[in-house]
């Protein structure tokens, strides 16, 4: 699905194909950062006790939570997994879709407000839990993640690496982004701006997960 750059392009089919990938990451990342979770609401809330560097900790302990999935996809769910390629194409498109028109429809109503009282947890430790606990990150691994993952094995781990780290990229640039206008007294986004953004990140994965089911299902095999 990743390696789609043809031979004669500006670019040289590698380069193509990692420019496309690590956008390809960053772009399906942030339109999970952004929305409004236990990840996002550690992160509000430590910030306003550890400042601008409480977002960056906060990803971190998701990153390592993320990290240990992807390890275990390259080491053996890659591989037990080939065979249904057509199933994963599938099955990652249509979750995209599905969370693209939950994104659009949650974004009406979206808010970054902290929790009352706020939070004493270490950013880190935060990160993690916040992470693990939250049946919305294990549906997204389940389905769209790993398919992205496995599909960009197909072209190399080099390209699936690369995927990730567009994805953390994300991850990292939002929160830190986020901590930092707390941590300087002001918001970040208006609420109806930030909702926007929201909406125009589930048109993003309705379409790519429309893209994907064409050229997953009706390209592979």
């Amino acid at each position: 699905m990743f390696d789609i750059i043809q031979a004669g392009e500006t670019l040289p089919g590698s380069a193509a194909t990692i420019a496309m990938t690590f956008s390809i990451g960053l772009t399906v990342g942030l339109t999970g950062a952004m929305a409004p979770g236990p990840t996002l609401l550690a992160t509000v809330n430590s910030s306003l006790k550890d400042g601008w560097l409480a977002g960056p900790k906060v990803a971190a302990g998701h990153a390592l939570i993320e990290m240990v999935i992807f390890l275990l996809i390259v080491k053996g769910l890659a591989v037990a997994m080939q065979e249904y390629s057509r199933l994963i194409a599938l099955t990652g498109g249509l979750a995209l879709i599905l969370f693209g028109i939950l994104t659009m429809r949650n974004s009406r109503s979206a808010t970054m407000a902290s929790a009352e009282g706020g939070s004493q947890t270490n950013p880190y430790l935060a990160g993690m839990l916040t992470s693990a606990a939250n049946p919305y990150f294990w549906i997204w691994w389940l389905s769209i993640g790993s398919a992205l993952v496995i599909s960009g094995l197909e072209a190399g781990l080099m390209v699936a690496a690369i995927f990730m780290l567009g994805h953390w990229s994300a991850d990292f640039g939002w929160y830190l982004l986020v901590s930092s206008s707390l941590d300087r007294g002001r918001s970040l986004l208006s609420p109806e701006n930030y909702r926007r953004i929201l909406g125009l990140c589930g048109i993003f994965l309705v379409l790519f997960g429309i893209y994907y089911l064409g050229s997953g299902v009706g390209v592979v095999g």
